[in-house]
């Protein structure tokens, strides 16, 4: 469910190595994406969860209807219905692709850029690395915990309103993704979000939400202010 909602569309072709996730790799188009949502119930519900921590993703960075679907839905994802299923797969795929479009090689020139696919990204890539890509977390458990404190940070920074934040959170709630991690306050994942590839500087670069179904490529957040906030969470 991952690669048929994020990674089918994009042309990214990237591996991880010791430095940091997606740090090393290329992009190449496909002629073709073929999506068979049938492969789906070979899986166990931990994996699909970890595909939905994408499709809730892109309906939180720019479709707030979406969000409100999926409150409704969710457990219709989970169970595999293919009507309800189909239209997330869909939907999640148009709003990767108006932003593949508008940047397709992420070069961060305009407020549309590619990087908003991004969102928990900064802290979700961080915690795989701190774990060494092992399967103690699944990509998407670890971005549905980097989007929860990404959207913390925004609340913090004074974007996204407390009453937002507490709506996304019990979303994530219900659904039963991942929202915590013990290792959040470790010095050395501090480190390693150091490393994104969105950062220059030493100052971090990160995506921010102004609200549900609005996000932002937010610049030069202090390494030191970043790590303030976290303390708090």
């Amino acid at each position: 469910l991952l690669s048929q909602v994020d990674s089918s569309i994009g042309g990214k072709n990237g591996i991880n190595s010791k430095y940091g996730k997606n740090l090393i790799g290329s992009f190449y188009n496909p002629d073709e994406v073929l999506i068979d949502t049938n492969l789906l119930k070979t899986l166990p519900l931990r994996e699909i969860k970890s595909g939905y921590s994408e499709i809730v993703k892109h309906a939180i960075i720019q479709d707030k209807i979406f969000f409100n679907w999926l409150d409704k839905n969710y457990m219709k994802i989970f169970n595999l219905s293919t009507k309800e299923l189909e239209y997330a797969i869909y939907k999640s795929i148009n709003i990767k692709l108006y932003y593949v479009k508008k940047d397709l090689k992420e070069k961060l020139f305009n407020k549309n850029s590619r990087a908003n696919l991004n969102f928990g990204h900064s802290i979700g890539h961080a915690l795989e690395t701190f774990y060494n890509y092992s399967n103690s977390i699944k990509h998407g458990e670890a971005i549905s915990i980097g989007m929860i404190i990404e959207a913390k940070i925004s609340t913090h920074l004074g974007f996204l309103q407390e009453s937002e934040f507490r709506l996304l959170k019990n979303h994530f709630k219900k659904a039963n993704l991942k929202i915590y991690n013990k290792n959040i306050k470790n010095k050395k994942l501090i480190e390693l979000i150091k490393k994104d590839k969105k950062n220059i500087n030493n100052f971090i670069n990160i995506i921010l939400l102004k609200k549900i179904g609005s996000s932002f490529y937010y610049k030069n957040l202090e390494l030191k202010k970043l790590k303030k906030i976290i303390e708090k969470i």
